[in-house]
Order: C-alpha cells, then sequence, then structure tokens
C-alpha cells in the first residue's frame, strides 16, 4: 500500500500540473489528499461498510467548499470537477492493492503458492500489462502499417495492437495455469488487460496532448514521470479486480 501511495501522490502532482496546462483549474492539494485517502481505504476495505462512497461524498464536498471562495462562480464549477477528476484518475491504482483483498486462497498444489494469492494476482496485472506493452512495441516497430487515433497518439499501430493482444494473453494463461486457474480464461483474461492497459495509455496522451506536454514531468530521466509508467495500470487494475469478484471469488 505504502508504494501504491507513494504512486498515487507523485502521479496526482503530475496530473494537476497537465490539467493547469491545458487551461483547466484546480485545488490540487485537496485533490492530492483525496486521492491518496481513497487509496488508504483501499487498503482496509472492511474497516467501514460502504467507506469508498462516503470518501467520494466528503471529498466531493470538501472540494465544493474549498471553491467557494474564488469570485467567479464559473471557475469555481470548473475547478471542483477538475480537482475531483484528477483524485479519482491517480486513485485508480487503488485497485492494485484491492486485487490482494479480493483474491480467493489459491490450491495448495498450484506452482505458484508459495506467493499467496495476493502477490500472485497482483503479480499477475504487472506481468501482463508489461506484456502487452513490450508486445505492441516489438510488433508495431517491426511490422509498422496503419495507425490508429493519430490525434492522440501518432505512434499506435493496429499490428502493434494485435501483437500486445497475444503476448498479454499467452502471459496471463500461464499466469492463471501457475495461480491453480483454468488457463484457458487467459483467452478472456489476456485481452481485457491488454484492451485496458491500451486504454490507459490513450488516456494519459490524452491530457499530455491537451497539455501540449511530451512526458508527464521529468522526474525519472529518459522515461518521464511516475504517471508515465503507471499509465496503462490506472485501467488495467480495476479490470483485473472485477475480473476476481465476478469470475473468480
Amino acid at each position: 500500500m505504502a508504494v501504491v501511495a507513494i504512486a498515487t501522490g507523485l502521479a496526482a502532482i503530475e496530473v494537476y500540473r497537465l490539467l493547469r496546462a491545458a487551461g483547466h483549474p484546480s485545488l490540487p492539494t485537496l485533490g492530492t489528499l483525496l486521492a491518496l485517502a481513497v487509496v488508504a481505504d483501499a487498503a482496509l476495505p472492511e474497516l467501514v461498510a460502504g467507506s469508498g462512497l462516503m470518501l467520494l461524498a466528503i471529498g466531493m464536498i470538501v472540494v465544493a467548499i474549498g471553491t467557494f471562495a474564488l469570485p467567479d462562480p464559473r471557475d469555481g464549477v470548473a475547478t471542483w470537477m477538475t480537482t475531483v477528476f484528477g483524485a479519482l484518475y491517480v486513485a485508480l491504482l487503488g485497485f492494485i492493492v484491492r486485487i490482494g483483498h479480493a483474491a480467493p486462497a489459491m490450491p495448495a498444489d498450484a506452482a505458484l503458492s508459495s506467493l499467496g494469492a495476493e502477490r500472485g494476482w497482483i503479480l499477475l496485472l504487472v506481468l501482463g500489462v508489461w506484456a502487452y506493452d513490450t508486445g505492441a512495441y516489438l510488433v508495431g516497430r517491426r511490422i509498422g502499417g496503419p495507425r490508429f487515433l493519430q490525434h492522440i497518439s501518432p505512434s499506435k499501430t493496429y499490428a502493434g495492437l494485435v501483437g500486445g493482444i497475444v503476448a498479454v494473453t499467452v502471459v496471463t494463461a500461464a499466469m492463471l495455469a501457475g495461480l491453480g486457474e483454468d488457463p484457458l480464461a487467459g483467452l478472456i483474461l489476456g485481452p481485457l488487460i491488454g484492451l485496458a492497459a491500451q486504454a490507459g495509455d490513450l488516456a494519459e496522451s490524452l491530457l499530455k496532448r491537451a497539455a501540449g506536454a511530451k512526458d508527464s514531468s521529468n522526474l525519472i530521466p529518459g522515461h518521464g514521470g511516475i504517471l508515465d509508467r503507471v499509465d496503462s495500470f490506472l485501467f488495467a487494475a480495476p479490470v483485473v479486480t472485477l475480473y476476481v469478484v465476478v469470475a473468480v471469488s
């Protein structure tokens, strides 16, 4: 949870910078605190029933109050919406923590039983996203071909999309087998992870395009910012959590 919280806090700073550069006012401090509260709640899901919804309600109220001092009500509404959006966007990382809580016990004879279900399912998410990114990059660079959504990200190709889907499906099937699950379910979960990871990458590209920025920050030399590294996980983590809750638990 600590690692996810640190990444969330740094990503929140970058998101609010991008939103400000795109012309959308916000209250970064309140937004960052709301995002961290949501992630903390993900680590303690059974502390209070419905705590996530209560946090969202309280956060929206606090942010709304924070905008009352702005002289133009139109700026107040824009600031309110942008602040809540930024907080909830980066707080999607909290689903990485929730996967661990949602994961059912693994069979004793599972190949990865020594990891524990929590670490096993989180590892499936991490390796799945990395597999998609790697497969999409290698195949896209090798084959090239027609591109899609060039107004958001000019380098994305259909060949890369297919290559990434194949890679994540193979890795997901192997991980499911190691977790004692039916590897054929990888034919469903693998593409879901891949498509979600791609959507997460495109969503961040949308923000950067609107802000006129190449990277979310220069925190990591040669690699951009934290948001550039976790953008795919923002959408893929909720998908894996939903799969575990609906199809496995």
